[in-house]
Formats: C-alpha cells, sequence, structure tokens
C-alpha cells in the first residue's frame, strides 16, 4: 500500500531522465548551460527567479567579498586537513567549511534577520535599542558589527553600500542598517564598524535574499577561497609547520607541579 503521506512529497528544483535535464522549468542543455553565469544560477537555484541585473552585480559582489580573509579558522583547518589527507582536497574544503557559522563568516543570517524584524516595526530604531541593550547586557556581539582586525571601518563595506548606491539597490534595509549602525554606536559608547557580513545581509535583503539562506552565500563563497588555499598547499606547504607551531607555542604544563 502507498504511504498517503509520501504521495505528497515534491520537489521543484530538477528531473533527470535518460534524454534530458530540467532545472527549475528550464532545459538545462538548451537553455542554461552556456547561457547562464554560475552566479545567475545560484540565484536561479535558490529563489526559482532569473535575477535583474543589480541584483546579480549585488550578489556577484558579496561572493567576492566574503571569499578570502588571509588566515582564518577556515583556511587554517583546510591547510592542516590537507596536509593529512594531501589526495583527499574534498575532505579538506569541507572541513574548512565546518567552521562557518555564528562566529565567523555566517553572521549575516543574524544580521539579516534584525533588519527583517525592523522592517515589521512601526518603530525600528525604538526596536533596535531595545534589541542592541539587550546584546550589551548579554555580552553578546551584534551580528554584523564590529571586526578584530578592521578599525574604524571595515573597508569592504562602504564598498558594498557605494555598489548599492550605483546599482540602485540602496533601499528601506540600506537605511534600517544605518539605523541599527546609530544604536550599536550609542549603546557601546564608541564606533563598532558594520562588517562586511554586515554589509552584504543588507545588500542580499535588497537583492531579494531572505536572511534563511544568507548562510550558503557564505558557504558557496568559501569554498572557492579554499580551493585556492587548497592549491597553494600542493606547491608550498605549509600545513605542518601549522601543526608544529601549535605544539611550540603551546607547551604542556605538568597539573601536579604548582
Amino acid at each position: 500500500m502507498v504511504d498517503l503521506e509520501v504521495t505528497k512529497l515534491r520537489t521543484q528544483i530538477a528531473k533527470s531522465d535518460a534524454t534530458s535535464i530540467t532545472v527549475r522549468g528550464r532545459d538545462f542543455v538548451h537553455d542554461l548551460i552556456g547561457k547562464r553565469s554560475f552566479s545567475e544560477m545560484i540565484y536561479f537555484l535558490l529563489t526559482s527567479r532569473e535575477p535583474t541585473p543589480p541584483q546579480l552585480r549585488i550578489l556577484d559582489a558579496c561572493l567576492v567579498t566574503i571569499m578570502e580573509h588571509g588566515w582564518t579558522p577556515s583556511s587554517v583547518v583546510t591547510r592542516v586537513v590537507q596536509h593529512s589527507l594531501p589526495s583527499q582536497v574534498q575532505v579538506a574544503i569541507a572541513a574548512g567549511l565546518l567552521t562557518v557559522g555564528d562566529v565567523y563568516a555566517g553572521t549575516m543570517e543574524g544580521c539579516g534577520r534584525i533588519l527583517e524584524q525592523g522592517l515589521e516595526h512601526a518603530d525600528p530604531k525604538a526596536h533596535f535599542r531595545d534589541l542592541v541593550s539587550q546584546y550589551r547586557a548579554t555580552r553578546k556581539p551584534v551580528p554584523g558589527f564590529g571586526h578584530p582586525i578592521h578599525k574604524p571601518d571595515d573597508p569592504r563595506s562602504p564598498a558594498l553600500f557605494a555598489l548599492a548606491r550605483e546599482q540602485g539597490l540602496d533601499g528601506k534595509f540600506v537605511k534600517l542598517i544605518h539605523l541599527l549602525a546609530e544604536e550599536v554606536d550609542r549603546a557601546y559608547g564608541r564606533h563598532l564598524t558594520v562588517n562586511a557580513t554586515g554589509a552584504m545581509a543588507t545588500l542580499l535583503l535588497e537583492a531579494g535574499l531572505p536572511s534563511g539562506i544568507m548562510r550558503t552565500v557564505s558557504v558557496i563563497a568559501r569554498a572557492a577561497g579554499l580551493a585556492g588555499h587548497v592549491a597553494e598547499e600542493q606547491q608550498n606547504p605549509v600545513g605542518g609547520r601549522i601543526w608544529s607551531s601549535v605544539d611550540e607555542l603551546i607547551p604542556y604544563e605538568d597539573p601536579a607541579k604548582p
């Protein structure tokens, strides 16, 4: 007997048979391969819509923005795993991607959610004031704000906001991020930069991507950046040195000794 619940299961992404592949209602071979860029396909798969030229420019810029930032947890992990499993590049990249989250590279999701909530309030400034106070009281960073290296401002953020203005996508969410920034600076008593993930959250919302899907943009972009680290590790290995440096910098301490 067929489970009636199973008959309700469906997908609108893709199907394939002996002679064809269909992706979101489009002929994959004749309509998409060679006709759409990688970024266009990302937007299409995430939203089931063709991006407008401004939306595509924003998505491209965000993918490039988060692709590389030197030595980060993701690049360190990838280098060490590549050193351990030199013939398994996919494992090294996957291991690095597991570091994308609430601390590094994935904070745009939280920032985007705050901006979406602000849009629902009659007085977003008052809402942001209360919200930031809660973060301050619990000693939690406000998603999308602050940076351990870039001070007073993350140089990537103004470039992204300038692109939004250029593309005519500096609308309601850009206004909201500036309101939120005012409340963050007021609550903390000093200037905290809107960092790259905060700017990206704002622009992705303007481009029609909801907060719940934003972290996937980080994952896609970081995968490309980590591929570069794998390539360099193959030519100029440093993973072993990273491992040995940890042993040197963190010596064993006998717990029995005072």
